[in-house]
């Protein structure tokens, strides 16, 4: 007998494909109904579907993690792509809806404060704050990253300096007599 658990373990990364399938077609029909069809109070569901799916897939990676123990490609990607749509994902959809609204161009439905909005992302000024600040968050997070996994893999910190500098101020770059690339140094 197949359990629902071993099926989500072996079908983890269809089962995510999926996932952001449904997701991408959510975006679409909230965009449909939003300007196509003009009932934006009923295309808000289609908004918290997406988001719904955005945790499931996050479930999905905790889910995978629990059962297997171990950090695997999957949870990374997963991780990655649920953290682009709660930081700078909110902030494109914002973009993109007021984008779409332009482009439509009916009456009313771009307000006094998205043009403002507007105007403000057209500025190098705001640009040029607006990416050091994202590019310090990247640096931030690279570097949590790297210090995470470095504490993660156990390794020691006496073990990632050579601590054998005999080779310093030689004219050679053979290893001298009776030492090996990788022996303990000589007291």
């Amino acid at each position: 007998m197949i359990l629902i658990s071993d099926l989500l373990i072996t079908f983890q990364w269809e089962i995510f494909i999926a996932i952001e399938i449904f997701g991408l077609l959510s975006l679409i029909a909230f965009a449909v109904v939003r300007y196509i069809i003009r009932k934006p109070s009923f295309s808000v569901f289609f908004l918290i579907g997406f988001i719904l799916l955005t945790f499931l897939e996050a479930w999905l990676a905790w889910y995978v993690f629990s059962q297997t123990g171990e950090i695997s490609a999957f949870q990374i990607i997963v991780t990655l792509f649920v953290l682009y749509a709660i930081t700078f994902g909110y902030h494109d959809f914002k973009r993109l809806d007021r984008w779409m609204r332009k482009r439509i161009d009916a009456p009313n439905l771009l307000t006094k404060k998205d043009y403002e909005e507007m105007e403000k992302h057209k500025d190098p000024r705001f640009q040029a704050k607006h990416y050091t600040f994202t590019w310090l968050l990247h640096l931030t997070v690279f570097i949590v990253a790297q210090v995470s996994f470095l504490v993660l893999s156990g390794v020691q910190v006496n073990e990632l300096f050579t601590l054998d500098v005999d080779w310093f101020g030689s004219e050679s770059y053979e290893l001298p007599p009776m030492r090996t690339k990788h022996s303990t140094p000589s007291p």
